[in-house]
C-alpha cells in the first residue's frame, strides 16, 4: 500500500507540494482537478525527478459544476470539466478520478428526485465512455449532507456506480463515513470489488492521528476486502480564530496562487490558506501515522 495527498488544501505552486511530500516520504500525489492551471509537461517531469508519480485527481465541483443541474447547457459544461480532469490524468499516467457528482455547497435540488438520478446518469455515462477510452478509472465520491444533498452514502455511490457502467467504482472518505455511515467498517466491506480510490482524513477532518478514528482498524478492513493500492491524504484544518487556537501560527496572510473559487472552497469548509509550517505538520503527521500501520513499497 502506497501513501498520496491531495494538493488542493494549501495555496502554494505544485512545485513546492511535491518539493515537500516528496521529502516526507510520500510516493504518490493526487493532482487538484484543475486542469487548466497545470502544465502536464512541467509536471511530469516535476514527479520524475522527485521520485513521485500521479496517483489520480479529485474533480473540484465548485460554481456551477453540476453534473445534475437542470439547465442542460451547464450539464453539457460540467461534463466537459470532468473529461478535462480525465485528460490531465491520462497526460500525467495517473490511475484514477474521483468524482463528485453534483456542486459542493449546494443542498437545494433543482428537480424531482428521479429528474436529477437520470440527469446525473447521463452526465456519468459520457464521462464514463471517455474515461474508458482513456484507461482512467472513475469513483463516485460520496460526501456529507452539509455538503450535497446527492450521493452522501457509500451505498448510494454503488448504485449510482452501478447505473453507470461495469469499471465504474465508488471512492470512500473517511471523514465523510464518519458522519454519515452506520458502521464506516461495514462501508467499506460492501464497496468490496468496487473501491478505486481511498481519501483520508481524521474525525475533525485534521491529519490522521489527530482524532478519534480507529486507523489500525480502517486499514485491517481495507486489506479484508482485497484493497492494497493508495490511501490518499486529505485533511482540510478548521481553523481556530478564538484565543484557544492551539495553532496560533496557522493562518497564511499571504498566500500564493490562491483563486477565488478555490478560496471560497476553503472558507466554506471553515479553513483558509495555512501557513507552511503548519500545513507541513499536517503532512508530516498524516504520514507518521499511517506508515506505521502499512507496508510501504520496496523501494521506500
Amino acid at each position: 500500500m502506497e501513501l498520496s495527498i491531495h494538493n488542493w488544501m494549501r495555496s502554494e505552486t505544485i512545485d513546492t507540494t511535491i518539493r515537500r511530500v516528496s521529502g516526507l516520504g510520500y510516493t504518490k500525489l493526487e493532482i487538484a482537478g484543475s486542469p487548466e492551471q497545470y502544465d502536464t509537461k512541467h509536471v511530469r517531469k516535476l514527479l520524475k525527478d522527485y521520485g513521485l508519480s500521479c496517483w489520480g485527481s479529485v474533480t473540484l465541483m465548485l460554481e456551477d459544476r453540476n453534473l445534475l443541474a437542470k439547465d442542460e447547457a451547464q450539464r453539457e459544461k460540467s461534463v466537459q470539466y470532468v473529461k478535462d480532469v480525465v485528460r490531465m490524468v491520462k497526460e500525467l499516467d495517473g490511475h484514477m478520478v474521483s468524482v463528485v457528482p453534483g456542486t459542493v455547497g449546494k443542498i437545494v435540488p433543482d428537480g424531482r428526485p428521479e429528474e436529477e438520478w437520470q440527469w446525473a446518469v447521463e452526465s456519468l455515462k459520457e464521462v464514463y465512455e471517455y474515461s474508458e477510452s482513456s484507461g482512467i478509472l472513475l469513483g463516485i465520491e460520496p460526501i456529507n449532507r452539509f455538503e450535497t444533498y446527492f450521493i452522501n452514502r457509500g451505498d448510494q455511490a454503488l448504485v449510482l456506480a452501478e447505473a453507470v457502467g461495469p469499471n465504474c467504482g465508488v471512492c470512500l472518505d473517511t471523514f465523510h463515513m464518519n458522519i454519515e455511515e452506520d458502521n464506516l467498517y461495514d462501508a467499506i466491506k460492501r464497496a468490496k470489488g468496487k473501491l478505486v480510490g481511498f481519501h483520508v482524513a481524521d474525525n475533525n477532518r485534521m491529519a490522521p492521528g489527530m482524532g478519534t478514528l480507529d486507523w489500525s482498524k480502517i486499514i485491517d478492513t481495507l486489506h479484508e476486502v482485497g484493497y492494497d493500492e493508495v490511501l490518499s491524504v486529505e485533511f482540510c484544518s478548521p481553523l481556530d480564530r478564538t484565543p484557544a487556537n492551539p495553532y496560533p501560527n496557522s493562518i497564511d496572510e499571504n498566500p500564493e496562487d490562491l483563486s477565488r473559487e478555490q478560496k471560497k472552497f476553503l472558507e466554506d469548509h471553515g479553513s483558509t490558506s495555512v501557513t507552511d509550517e503548519f500545513y507541513t505538520m499536517l503532512t508530516r503527521k498524516s504520514f507518521e501515522t499511517l506508515s506505521k500501520l502499512i507496508t510501504l513499497p520496496k523501494n521506500y
